[in-house]
């Protein structure tokens, strides 16, 4: 169904890969990773036309019904949201003008009977062809995507530059899947999704019998779906026949086995070797070191992949602390929009979060956690009741709105330097370092840096500063996989107490002792793990 044949492609004048070839067949789910700046953005853009090829090509059937959600929705207005959802089929569209106008033609009492069976004859091909694609029940359907994807029916008719930039983007995700096209690409779909939308993506995709192609940094998204693997890395592309666990044990079996025979040939290159240097001089040995020397140049020499490069986080144990770490007494916040209403976020919310606690808070998008993390953190004051640290506790926060703090014509070094201003130069080095920043990177200024890296930089900084709290809202959401995954096992030997939002179910399974839920304005505490929290969810239903 889809062919990447030999393709190269070269990008600011470096190879990002070539000789990459692969297949998705109808109906398969296919994943595709790779570190960040591997080039699989680029690939979907080749895909769909955006860009070409140095070399290779694309290729599918003329026929082949495509779609491409990616993190730029471009510009949407002047429709209501299911008007912009429906609209997502353009020959559907088409379908239904062309059927209007046969059903003009065919109520014209002028109409001659030879004109009539003409159109009888169009109309019932393009109401074949309406139906094969969903056409009668498009708007239907598009009612069910969009309340799945969190918009509910009340919304479905409120104007889309209403609706802020993540809201867009679910309205663009719908858009996509309503169409039920032969194949998706998806460029990191679960972006700006809350935990309960994820899973009815989740669960849709699964049962889609379309072709998927997709990447994205949600590790239990990406098991959950996909069936096949391409890795994009080192230059070239690599398939899996698995899901993502699969690929990531298979890799480590191909890479023991790639080391073993690297091994192997380079103690027979160097024995050959050795004989040749003992024995060139000799006119007795001249054939046989002639005969070895040709063997050698013939030998395809077995190349290991560099290593790549993953943050390494190194916490030196913090300050003890007070027992009680967080106290939070009858909280309440309320917030007053334009129009001067109250929107009532939380209320009556008391407990204590103890020291090493790892606490998740969990809710759906809107519900308040983001707030009850500021409110902790002291960036905005509760309406009523307390919010309060214990003594001795030093709080590091990570929000989503963090990395808009950092000075744009910064350079690394130099926003390392300014909140560490008391470390030498080679403690910042060499923490920089560990975040990925090397030799010229530190010279980098801030508002080069994509999202990814400017993440890493905050997370550099706040890491460093022996805090024994962090209050992180969202810290994976520009990592990926392999940094989020280094990021989980720090966490997890850290010895201070964190609160913790993320939408990365992997990441909450991996850290969570407790969770706090945000649900209707109230709070409620599960005291157990991520697991625990789901358990007890689901016996309530």
């Amino acid at each position: 169904m889809l062919n990447i044949a030999n393709i190269a492609k070269l990008q600011g004048g470096v190879q990002l890969y070539s000789n990459v070839n692969f297949q998705i067949n109808p109906g398969e789910k296919v994943g595709l990773v790779g570190p960040n700046g591997a080039g699989k953005t680029t690939l979907f853009r080749m895909v769909i036309g955006e860009e070409r090829p140095d070399e290779g090509q694309v290729h599918f059937p003329d026929k082949l019904r495509l779609a491409y959600f990616s993190q730029n929705v471009g510009e949407m207005r002047g429709r209501t949201a299911l008007q912009e959802v429906m609209s997502g089929d353009e020959h559907v569209a088409k379908l239904a003008a062309e059927l209007k106008e046969y059903e003009d033609k065919l109520g014209d009492p002028d109409i001659s009977p030879e004109m009539m069976d003409q159109v009888l004859i169009k109309m019932g091909d393009a109401q074949t062809e309406f139906e094969k694609r969903g056409g009668y029940d498009l708007e239907t359907r598009s009612e069910e995507i969009l309340t799945g994807l969190g918009i509910q029916p009340l919304d479905h008719h409120k104007k889309v530059e209403d609706f802020s930039g993540g809201w867009k983007m679910r309205i663009a995700l719908a858009k996509v899947l309503v169409m039920t096209p032969d194949l998706i690409l998806m460029d990191e779909p679960t972006n700006y999704l809350d935990m309960e939308t994820i899973i009815w993506l989740e669960e849709w995709l699964k049962t889609y019998k379309g072709a998927i192609f997709m990447t994205t940094h949600d590790r239990d998204f990406m098991n959950n779906v996909v069936k096949k693997i391409v890795e994009l890395g080192n230059g070239k592309a690599t398939v899996y026949s698995g899901n993502f666990d699969y690929y990531v044990k298979e890799r480590q079996v191909r890479r023991d086995q790639l080391q073993a025979e690297f091994s192997r040939q380079q103690e027979m290159l160097s024995k050959e070797e050795d004989f040749i240097a003992r024995f060139k001089a000799r006119a007795s040995h001249a054939a046989q070191v002639q005969s070895r020397v040709k063997k050698l140049d013939k030998i395809e020499r077995v190349e290991l992949p560099p290593e790549e490069e993953v943050m390494k986080f190194d916490f030196q144990a913090p300050p003890r602390g007070s027992d009680e770490v967080v106290i939070l007494k009858d909280l309440k916040k309320v917030w007053v929009n334009s129009k001067n209403e109250e929107q009532l976020i939380f209320q009556n919310v008391t407990t204590t979060i103890m020291r090493q606690e790892k606490v998740a808070i969990v809710g759906v998008n809107g519900a308040g956690k983001s707030t009850l993390m500021k409110v902790i953190a002291g960036l905005t004051p509760a309406t009523s009741g307390e919010a309060r640290i214990g003594p001795s506790i030093s709080l590091g926060y990570f929000g989503q709105h963090t990395l808009d703090v950092l000075k744009a014509e910064n350079t690394v070094f130099d926003q390392v330097r300014s909140t560490l201003p008391e470390a030498s130069d080679g403690f910042l080095r060499n923490l920089m370092a560990a975040f990925l920043f090397r030799g010229d990177d530190v010279e980098k200024k801030v508002r080069i840096l994509s999202g990814g890296e400017k993440a890493r930089l905050v997370l550099a900084c706040l890491f460093a500063a022996k805090n024994n709290l962090l209050v992180l809202d969202e810290p994976t959401n520009h990592l990926d996989m392999a940094s989020r995954d280094i990021l989980l096992e720090a966490l997890k030997v850290y010895e201070g107490t964190v609160l913790l939002v993320s939408h990365d179910r992997h990441f909450l399974h991996g850290v969570a002792t407790k969770v706090l839920e945000v649900d209707k304005s109230q709070v409620h505490l599960y005291p157990g793990n991520y697991q625990f929290y789901l358990d007890s969810k689901k016996s309530k239903r």
